[in-house]
């Protein structure tokens, strides 16, 4: 790569999703509803699971720590979405920038050992289901949800640390929604060659092993499944690993589509719809695979926070917060929105 007039950039410039104005004001919309619901589906899990004695067990503790980071990792990029519906142009400084890269690979990298962690506690649950109490115990569910924040944030440290040091030539245009990997590397003019070595070195660690550590797993379970000799024991040992595995598969292929396409693929212009997929419905998605499915949180958990008032109480400071911004965006956006009309 040749190297042009290299350039201090202190901010750049997201393009979002450059469309008519009233379809801005619509995508606004659409957006802040779905990530409301996304906070409120998820803050009902977690105090749920917290307050339910008869939840209190690890593949709860895995939901009630898997909402929790769904709120976190979409709090990330949508919000600076949303403004970008409404102002033009849309900046970002390149602290703020490099901060947000850092939270959004850091939230997927912890997901990715997560649901390896959640996969070895279906394969303990069906392969030893006698030895289950024993091997799963509460503290040591503690450590793997610990190891898999650890994990997350300190490989994303040393990622995004030599993203920061890369250098620029003016540009400062982002062709996305948020910062992410591919729009600032495509703004470098420089060797790229030492990035991209430490990049692939990083997802093996921490996208393939615990990928391959989530397949081998399922094998393991499907091996046993498929031992057991009555039809009955079969589906009811399927549906306890039934729902992670339909995450593990939106989130791989989420995450293959992004980052792992073919250059003529990733030549076409639907990058940002992918990561909009990724980074908001995905998150959506989730909860309703995990809880919805499950009799023992819809019928009887979820019904019982909210007959105590306390879903209620999140439900009704959400959309306070939602009607809050639809004032705010009223009186102080106003002049804006009649310019860029």
């Amino acid at each position: 790569m040749e190297v042009g007039n290299i350039t201090h950039i202190s901010e750049f410039i997201l393009v979002g999703f450059p469309t008519a104005p009233w379809l801005q004001i619509l995508l606004f919309f659409l957006f802040l509803i779905t990530y409301l619901f996304v906070l409120l589906e998820n803050l009902v899990i977690i105090p749920t699971v917290w307050v339910t004695g008869y939840l209190h067990k690890p593949m709860y503790y895995f939901l009630g720590t898997m909402s929790f980071l769904e709120a976190w990792y979409i709090s990330v990029t949508v919000p600076k979405m949303l403004v970008g519906f409404l102002l033009h142009p849309n900046t970002i400084s390149f602290l703020g920038c490099m901060t947000q890269l850092y939270f959004f690979i850091s939230l997927a990298c912890t997901e990715c050992v997560l649901l390896a962690a959640m996969a070895y506690d279906r394969y303990v649950a069906i392969c030893w289901p006698l030895r289950y109490p024993v091997m799963m115990t509460p503290e040591f569910c503690v450590q793997l949800i610990i190891s898999s924040w650890v994990s997350g944030f300190t490989i994303s440290m040393a990622k995004v640390y030599f993203i920061s040091q890369v250098a620029f030539c003016g540009n400062n245009i982002l062709n996305h929604f948020f910062c992410d990997v591919s729009p600032i590397l495509k703004l470098a003019c420089m060797d790229l060659s030492m990035v991209e070595r430490v990049d692939f070195v990083l997802a093996i660690i921490i996208l393939v092993f615990p990928g391959f550590a989530t397949v081998l797993s399922h094998a393991f379970i499907v091996s046993t499944i498929l031992h057991i000799p009555s039809a009955t024991g079969q589906r009811k040992a399927f549906s306890t690993c039934a729902s992670h595995l339909t995450v593990v598969v939106i989130f791989y292929t989420a995450v293959i589509f992004m980052y792992v396409r073919p250059r003529a693929i990733a030549s076409f212009n639907s990058n940002k719809l992918i990561s909009a997929i990724y980074a908001v419905f995905t998150p959506m998605l989730n909860p309703i695979i995990y809880c919805l499915r499950n009799k023992e949180v819809k019928d009887d958990a979820i019904r019982k926070s909210i007959a105590t008032g306390q879903a209620i109480i999140l439900r009704d400071s959400v959309f306070f917060f939602f009607f809050s911004l639809i004032i705010c965006f009223n009186h102080k956006k106003a002049p804006s929105l009649e310019k860029s009309l």
